[in-house]
């Protein structure tokens, strides 16, 4: 019997695996960098140790740390969570080795299918249906070259150690291909520290199909119905669903017996999830197998009712399966969304910065998975997702409706987020029709004026208005006393607008050039108002935090900054040349020179952050009269890099 587990991870996954291990009676320790200190999970466990400073490197990806973590504590069992050391084959021999259950499959099904190479070979061995490509052992550039030309475009460069995006790129043509292997290799050695690769053939706009599996010991395989996780930015997954709108019951029943031969195949133990591409026929071919719990494994707990944390523990501790497969039954429908600290509006770059307020919704048929509170920072050390957010339904417009109001009721102030975004897609006619494939949202969204900056509404400009009240300090101030004019300035985004502001008694009527709105404040208090507009009542929460107020009204959050007593800031937006860094990172590589002509789009710098690469790219035409910054410089959101200055070529060509 295991009494104490420690958990090798952090977020949102530590503090759901502690919950379901204290519910089972086990006494629970974390681990934290020096960045974590305070964090949810380490709160929540009954013991924290902390493993080292912020950098991943140094903490969550140091295994002697977390094994002497787990000696000090006297904890007989580790599970991994997923990502860091999850599918670390070493990791879970050198657990094993120190006397410790690793909640996983054995280091032998992680080692084989940890690389897109040998597990490919190894499922063309076991009948499993594959794409087509090239999978040599060790490839340089040149045999990958001569790979391609046998393989025809356009194909998919995939990082053979990789997962979540990282070292992924198609290839439309072969001029592409030697530009897309070097970045390939370098974001797969940066991610993985490993730079093998290989190729496929690319599947068009196919559907990304995975099947959860489970196994024992003792030589049971059963899978828990499919995934749907077609909806992709990047090839990274921004919604996931269960079942699929698109599997049949008896592709569903193939795909599940073609998984659970993937697992046995291998001798697997615990959770796994196998992966598949289907195209516009109902065809489907292996893409990977994941020997971990996955990102979005709560859809699949809420349509068969399971709690996959539990299982895993039980098959940790040697016990058969709970259920055949005759036991497994689907209910309703399941969707999930990462809510995700990013800016859509500026090519969806992470944020970092405080999170002054998270209030989760709540409701019949919602769960929040999330290691994260108000008060907290979002920091650029770790991926920058702040939730997870899902949604049950009997049917699967009710787990849509259910979901979309639980993004426009929660509330988020401090960092900017993709939750409007996410809402869109759910609401988006294709989503709904269940015709999203993995190129959905590059066909939806793509020049989609909705996610530049917008300008804000005369009415939320009154509403901020209203919660600012130059001079005024809560309700009391609201009196009877004559009409007041009060000019103010707000800043949205890189715009600065001007308003005239008229106050009689608790109504207030706000001006912008000819355009006029009125509303009626009833009350306020503690960060929240309640307000009449146009004769309906509405219930409004605010946070002041210096010159920025946040704001959450109508189904939207929004923000502005109060520049009334302020001087006009020096320009240093778009065209201004003066390249800054778009968030907290790391500099990879410097892609120009000092004299050098650009043009606007141009990518100047390549910034490591959260895991990925993001490109900084010029924002005009000229030529470059200085770089601030070097190769392996850590740099901070807005720290200038590029200073781009007019010239007369450039003018020439603009005039042209």
């Amino acid at each position: 019997m295991l009494k104490k587990l420690l958990i090798a991870n952090r977020g949102e996954i530590a503090v759901r695996v502690i919950r379901t291990a204290k519910a089972l009676g086990y006494r629970t320790v974390a681990v934290y960098s020096e960045a974590d200190a305070k964090a949810m999970h380490v709160e929540l466990a009954d013991e924290a140790v902390c493993i080292g400073p912020a950098q991943v490197s140094a903490s969550y990806l140091n295994s002697d740390a977390i094994l002497e973590a787990a000696r000090k504590t006297g904890a007989d069992c580790i599970h991994p969570g997923y990502g860091f050391l999850s599918e670390n084959a070493a990791f879970a021999n050198a657990c094993k080795d120190a006397g410790l259950v690793f909640v996983g499959p054995p280091a032998s099904a992680i080692e084989l299918m940890g690389s897109k190479r040998r597990s490919k070979i190894a499922m063309q061995e076991a009948g499993v249906p594959v794409v087509p490509g090239y999978e040599g052992d060790n490839a340089n550039d040149d045999e990958l070259i001569a790979a391609a030309k046998d393989i025809g475009y356009p194909l998919m460069i995939k990082a053979s150690a990789g997962g979540g995006g990282r070292g992924m790129r198609l290839v439309e043509s072969e001029s592409e291909l030697a530009d897309n292997i070097k970045r390939a290799r370098s974001e797969s050695k940066q991610a993985f520290g490993d730079d093998e690769l290989i190729l496929e053939k690319a599947v068009i706009e196919p559907r990304h199909v995975e099947i959860q599996v489970f196994a024992d010991r003792h030589g049971n395989a059963v899978y828990l119905g499919e995934r749907d996780c077609s909806v992709q930015r990047r090839h990274q997954k921004v919604v996931e669903e269960a079942p699929s709108p698109f599997v049949t019951p008896e592709l569903r029943q193939a795909m599940g017996e073609a998984a659970v031969k993937a697992a046995l195949a291998c001798n697997y133990e615990g959770a796994g999830t196998v992966e598949f591409l289907v195209d516009k026929h109902r065809n489907f071919y292996f893409l990977e197998m994941n020997t971990r719990l996955q990102v979005e494994h709560p859809v699949t707990e809420l349509i068969t009712g399971q709690d996959l944390v539990a299982w895993q523990l039980n098959v940790a501790e040697g016990r058969p399966l709970p259920l055949g497969q005759d036991d497994i039954h689907l209910n309703g429908h399941a969707i999930e969304v990462r809510l995700y600290a990013e800016d859509p509006a500026h090519g969806f770059t992470p944020q970092t910065g405080p999170l002054y307020a998270f209030e989760p919704a709540e409701g019949e048929g919602l769960r929040f998975d999330t290691g994260v509170r108000s008060g907290d920072a979002i920091t650029p050390h770790y991926d920058p997702m702040l939730a997870k957010v899902i949604a049950w339904g009997q049917n699967r417009d009710e787990a849509r409706r259910r979901l979309i109001r639980s993004l426009e009721d929660t509330t988020v102030f401090g960092v900017t987020t993709n939750r409007h975004f996410l809402s869109r897609i759910i609401a988006d006619e294709t989503f709904g029709a269940g015709g999203a494939t993995t190129a959905f949202l590059q066909q939806a969204f793509k020049d989609d004026p909705s996610l530049q900056p917008q300008n804000l509404t005369i009415r939320q400009l009154a509403l901020a208005a209203c919660v600012l009240d130059h001079g005024i300090s809560g309700q009391s101030a609201w009196s009877n006393a004559p009409a007041t004019m009060t000019p103010i300035k707000l800043e949205t985004g890189d715009t600065t607008v001007e308003l005239l502001v008229t106050r009689s008694g608790s109504r207030l009527s706000v001006s912008m050039g000819e355009t006029r709105h009125s509303l009626v404040l009833e009350s306020q208090r503690d960060g929240h108002l309640c307000i009449i507009d146009n004769g309906v009542r509405q219930a409004c929460q605010y946070h002041r935090q210096g010159d920025s107020l946040y704001l959450q009204a109508f189904g939207q959050s929004w923000s502005v900054r109060d520049v009334t007593h302020q001087p006009a800031r020096t320009a240093g937006g778009a065209g201004s040349g003066r390249i800054q860094a778009t968030m907290d990172g790391a500099i990879i590589d410097v892609l120009v020179e000092a004299g050098q002509s650009v043009h606007q789009g141009d990518t100047l710098v390549i910034l490591e952050a959260m895991k990925m690469e993001h490109p900084v790219k010029a924002d005009r035409d000229g030529r470059v009269a200085e770089i601030l910054a070097s190769k392996g410089d850590q740099v901070k959101r807005s720290q200038l890099l590029v200073q781009i200055t007019a010239n007369e070529t450039a003018e020439q060509e603009n005039e042209a």
